[in-house]
Protein backbone atom coordinates (compact mmCIF):
# COMPACT_ATOMS: atom_id res chain seq x y z
CA UNK A 1 0.00 0.00 0.00
CA UNK A 2 1.42 3.37 -1.02
CA UNK A 3 1.85 6.06 1.59
CA UNK A 4 -0.77 8.78 1.40
CA UNK A 5 0.81 12.25 1.23
CA UNK A 6 -0.11 14.54 4.10
CA UNK A 7 -2.41 17.40 3.27
CA UNK A 8 -0.89 20.83 3.80
CA UNK A 9 -2.36 24.30 3.47
CA UNK A 10 -1.26 26.15 0.35
CA UNK A 11 0.29 28.92 2.48
CA UNK A 12 2.08 26.58 4.93
CA UNK A 13 5.49 28.11 4.19
CA UNK A 14 4.32 31.64 5.04
CA UNK A 15 2.38 30.88 8.22
CA UNK A 16 4.29 31.32 11.45
CA UNK A 17 3.24 28.90 14.19
CA UNK A 18 2.99 30.82 17.47
CA UNK A 19 5.14 29.79 20.41
CA UNK A 20 3.84 30.36 23.89
CA UNK A 21 5.29 30.30 27.36
CA UNK A 22 3.24 28.72 30.14
CA UNK A 23 2.94 30.40 33.53
CA UNK A 24 1.51 28.54 36.53
CA UNK A 25 0.48 30.09 39.84
CA UNK A 26 1.00 27.06 42.12
CA UNK A 27 -0.79 28.58 45.12
CA UNK A 28 -4.06 28.75 43.17
CA UNK A 29 -3.97 25.22 41.74
CA UNK A 30 -6.30 22.57 43.16
CA UNK A 31 -4.91 19.67 41.15
CA UNK A 32 -7.87 19.07 38.83
CA UNK A 33 -5.49 18.20 35.94
CA UNK A 34 -7.83 19.75 33.34
CA UNK A 35 -4.95 21.73 31.84
CA UNK A 36 -2.82 18.59 31.57
CA UNK A 37 -5.58 16.49 30.00
CA UNK A 38 -6.78 19.11 27.50
CA UNK A 39 -3.43 20.47 26.27
CA UNK A 40 -3.33 19.61 22.54
CA UNK A 41 0.48 19.51 22.53
CA UNK A 42 0.91 17.56 25.82
CA UNK A 43 3.11 20.36 27.17
CA UNK A 44 2.12 19.93 30.82
CA UNK A 45 2.75 17.20 33.38
CA UNK A 46 2.01 16.91 37.08
CA UNK A 47 4.74 18.22 39.34
CA UNK A 48 6.47 16.12 41.99
CA UNK A 49 6.04 19.06 44.36
CA UNK A 50 2.92 20.14 46.23
CA UNK A 51 1.57 23.58 46.93
CA UNK A 52 0.58 24.74 50.43
CA UNK A 53 -2.87 23.16 50.02
CA UNK A 54 -1.35 19.75 49.27
CA UNK A 55 -2.13 19.64 45.55
CA UNK A 56 0.32 18.74 42.80
CA UNK A 57 0.34 21.55 40.27
CA UNK A 58 1.22 21.37 36.54
CA UNK A 59 4.66 22.12 35.16
CA UNK A 60 6.06 22.18 31.64
CA UNK A 61 7.36 18.74 30.66
CA UNK A 62 11.06 18.29 30.02
CA UNK A 63 11.85 19.00 26.40
CA UNK A 64 8.50 20.74 25.78
CA UNK A 65 9.60 24.27 26.61
CA UNK A 66 8.99 25.46 23.03
CA UNK A 67 6.04 23.17 22.23
CA UNK A 68 3.26 25.45 23.50
CA UNK A 69 1.31 26.97 20.59
CA UNK A 70 -0.38 29.59 22.80
CA UNK A 71 -3.85 28.17 22.14
CA UNK A 72 -5.09 29.23 25.58
CA UNK A 73 -7.01 26.03 26.34
CA UNK A 74 -5.30 25.70 29.72
CA UNK A 75 -6.29 29.23 30.67
CA UNK A 76 -9.87 28.76 29.52
CA UNK A 77 -10.42 25.44 31.26
CA UNK A 78 -8.76 26.20 34.61
CA UNK A 79 -11.49 26.74 37.24
CA UNK A 80 -9.03 28.43 39.60
CA UNK A 81 -7.35 30.84 37.12
CA UNK A 82 -4.03 29.24 38.05
CA UNK A 83 -2.46 29.07 34.59
CA UNK A 84 -1.99 31.28 31.57
CA UNK A 85 0.20 31.60 28.49
CA UNK A 86 1.91 34.45 26.70
CA UNK A 87 3.25 34.45 23.17
CA UNK A 88 7.01 34.70 22.91
CA UNK A 89 8.66 36.09 19.83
Amino acid sequence: MAAVPLRRPLDAETVVVPVGQVFVIPERCKGCRFCIEFCPEQVLVESDRMNAKGYRYPVVADGKERACVNCGFCRLICPEFAIYTEEIR
